[in-house]
């Protein structure tokens, strides 16, 4: 079973989402356990303070490091702990394998301005980031994080192989196009290799696909 802890400022944000779709699946079948932490009681003051100005003065406020490292002593939380930041590597299918393959998974949401750095270089374990955009808060890609690692779990999906096929399965490679019925739909018609029963066929065109879509879409540098 994986153990996946979330500490945030928002426990009520992830209340719906895990018992929804496929991450409740996932822990309906056993295979997984959430613990959503709230980073406030880990503070020690009658406000419940978990943000300060920034040293060298400028805008915004950045989460103390305190709480983060007192939730986790009492979480007895180990590798891999994830803080989500725009700063982090970008999150790939290969982490969510990673993380799927695991039995601990401890996700760290900042807010506001930023999380005092020595969060990010003395407690998680690795940083990771959704994509070149900024977010108010960690939580929306702590979710992303958890679906992708959840789906890939025992019972979470009632065909693993549907996995196996999508975009980014055991490389940077997109999936081909995918249609269902009916055949022809507002003079738009479904490839006719698809319909054609031959297997060998329809899997070269489903490579070809790939391949160019991975080209056209993917191969353009930032």
């Amino acid at each position: 079973m994986l153990r996946l802890t979330i500490v945030t400022i928002f426990p009520d944000f992830f209340t719906a989402p895990l018992a929804l779709s496929i991450p409740g699946r996932a822990a309906a079948a056993g295979s997984v356990s959430y613990e959503v932490v709230d980073l406030r009681d880990f503070t020690h003051d009658r406000h419940r303070t978990v943000d300060d100005a920034p040293f060298g003065g400028g805008p915004g406020m950045v989460m103390k490091p305190e709480p983060f490292f007192e939730a986790v002593d009492a979480i007895g939380a180990t590798s891999p702990i994830v803080l989500v930041s725009a700063r982090g590597k970008p999150f790939a299918q290969a982490d969510a394998v990673r993380y799927a393959g695991g039995t601990e998974l401890t996700i760290l949401c900042g807010h506001y301005k930023d999380v005092d750095q020595r969060v990010a270089d003395h407690l998680a374990t690795e940083e990771i980031s959704l994509g070149d955009f900024v977010l108010s808060g960690g939580e929306t890609a702590a979710l992303a994080i958890v679906d992708a690692t959840a789906r890939l779990l025992p019972g979470a999906m009632s065909d693993l192989d549907s996995a196996r096929t999508d975009s980014f399965w055991g490389g940077s490679e997109l999936s081909a196009p995918s249609y269902t019925r009916p055949a022809e739909y507002r003079g738009q018609r479904v490839p006719e290799v698809l319909m054609s029963g031959d297997h060998a066929k329809i899997a070269e065109w489903r490579a070809a696909e790939a391949k160019r879509l991975s080209h056209v879409r993917r191969s353009r540098k930032a």
